[in-house]
């Protein structure tokens, strides 16, 4: 058994339940809602204590663009992201099966089931152009905080929370436009479970990501000599 491979599974799962559970469950509750801001701690916070947890054992990526990031940056092996990708498509999707069950357990239609998407389906009915472009920045800009924040020279330990206020960050910004992704693993899980239009979108939230974080990945060790 590959024990990377299985707390990427397991960290990538904890990511989408938090983050999309947070946003399905508890976001719009009656009365006492967490509303934007909570699904945007709740995500960071994900990625924070899971980063403690497991960044000792895998390198805690959760997420195929921050590994693509890492291989372009010279951090991480190419040879070993096709297990890395497919142990986070598998925990996202178990985790948004997971979630499924628990939504659809007091009778209620799943609805948008924090799904990614454009125009139509964004929340604040932007289009292509603007979900694209926020996608590719705000993944960039994830990959350069990741990538910093565990430099050889960068203060050690620091890291989980760099990381996760970065993430909370982007979900502050980004949440009106695409429900944010920065994440292919975490797109596809509750897209393979709401169907249609969000498997018809799927691949911007796949594309742009993975652009962003190799824009990052081939930018920061240039910054870093």
């Amino acid at each position: 058994m590959n024990k990377r491979l299985v707390a990427e599974f397991f960290g990538t799962l904890w990511l989408v339940l938090g983050g999309c559970g947070s946003a399905v469950l508890a976001a719009a509750f009656p009365g006492v809602g967490i509303g934007l801001h909570g699904v945007a701690v709740a995500f960071g916070l994900t990625v924070l204590t899971m980063a403690f947890a497991i960044g000792p054992i895998s390198g805690c990526h959760l997420n195929p663009a921050v590994t693509l990031g890492l291989a372009v940056g010279g951090r991480f092996p190419y040879k070993e992201v096709a297990g890395y990708w497919l142990a986070q498509v598998l925990g996202a999707v178990v985790a948004s099966l997971i979630l499924y069950v628990i939504v659809t357990g007091n009778g209620s239609p799943i609805g948008g089931f924090a799904a990614n998407g454009y125009a139509d389906h964004s929340p604040g009915k932007y289009g292509l152009g603007s979900a694209f472009l926020t996608e590719v920045v705000m993944t960039f800009f994830f990959l350069m905080v990741i990538l910093g924040s565990t430099a050889r020279k960068a203060v050690p330990g620091f890291a989980p929370i760099a990381i996760g206020l970065c993430l909370t960050l982007i979900h502050l910004i980004s949440i009106p436009v695409t429900n944010t992704s920065v994440n292919p693993a975490r797109s596809t899980g509750p897209a393979l479970f709401v169907g249609g239009w969000a498997l018809g979108q799927l691949w911007l939230f796949w594309v742009a990501p993975l652009i962003g974080a190799a824009l990052a990945g081939w930018l920061f060790p240039k910054l870093e000599d």
